[in-house]
């Protein structure tokens, strides 16, 4: 049996990237899984890809109906979740003065937003199983990085909305965590294509010398914390990131 065997989980940002290898790791594993995106042929790609573990909800993560249909779709097919990700999140990087409204508006609602709403949507769920929530941050808020202003925020708020949710939620026995993760994504391949050098620098930079794998080095860790082995784990934020960011 795999150490999430008949869990259910919800995913947000399930069809790609870091997402899509969480997905993939947790049916390895055992559990069934609704993805949620934005991006109808991803999500119907990654259903075609792993069968019947996984059914997907297409919508935008900002709207709190997305995620009561997410939730309903797992209840119906699968039972009750015990597992949230929130892994979906948009941006816009560009210097801060050069950043508007619509700017910060497109990170807060798909990152912040997205995570406000489906945290609340899941808790009568995640009670019921002690579940596990994992939420998503970047080391570009803890260390500021330049041109990643509202992205930073975004996240800089999940990763308070998360402590704060860990602790009232702690009595009932469901974690939340957050994870920050470097990987070699998509983005970040297409990053390396047209800047090769500055890629090269930043691996280099990096305490193990490379980007993190999202299938090999991030997803067992969202195995980990979505299983009963980080039962007494909760409200933290965990570098995943070959040690470039040291929290302490």
């Amino acid at each position: 049996m795999g150490r999430l065997q008949d869990k259910v989980a919800v995913v947000t940002g399930g069809a790609g990237g870091i997402g899509r290898a969480v997905v993939g790791a947790y049916v390895a594993e055992g559990a069934r899984v609704v993805v949620v995106d934005r991006v109808a042929e991803a999500g119907e790609r990654t259903v075609a890809e792993l069968g019947d573990a996984v059914s997907f909800v297409c919508g935008d993560v900002a709207e709190r109906a997305v995620a009561e249909e997410a939730f309903a779709v797992a209840v119906e097919k699968y039972g009750t979740p015990s597992i949230l990700v929130t892994c979906a999140q948009g941006s816009v990087q560009k210097p801060f003065m050069e950043q508007d409204m619509a700017d910060l508006d497109v990170a807060l609602d798909s990152g912040l937003r997205q995570t406000f709403n489906f945290l609340q949507v899941a808790y009568p769920h995640l009670k019921e199983t002690q579940g596990s929530a994992i939420t998503f941050a970047t080391a570009a808020g803890i260390k500021g990085m330049p041109t990643q202003s509202t992205y930073a925020a975004a996240k800089e708020g999940i990763r308070g909305l998360s402590r704060v949710v860990s602790t009232e939620w702690a009595p009932d026995q469901i974690r939340v965590n957050t994870v920050c993760p470097v990987a070699e994504t998509e983005g970040v391949k297409a990053w390396k294509e047209a800047f090769p050098d500055a890629y090269a620098a930043t691996a280099r930079a990096n305490p193990m010398g490379r980007f993190g794998d999202p299938d090999s080095d991030v997803a067992p860790v969202l195995v980990f914390l979505a299983s009963d082995d980080s039962k007494y784990v909760t409200g933290q934020t965990i570098s995943v990131d070959g040690g470039s960011t040291k929290i302490y």
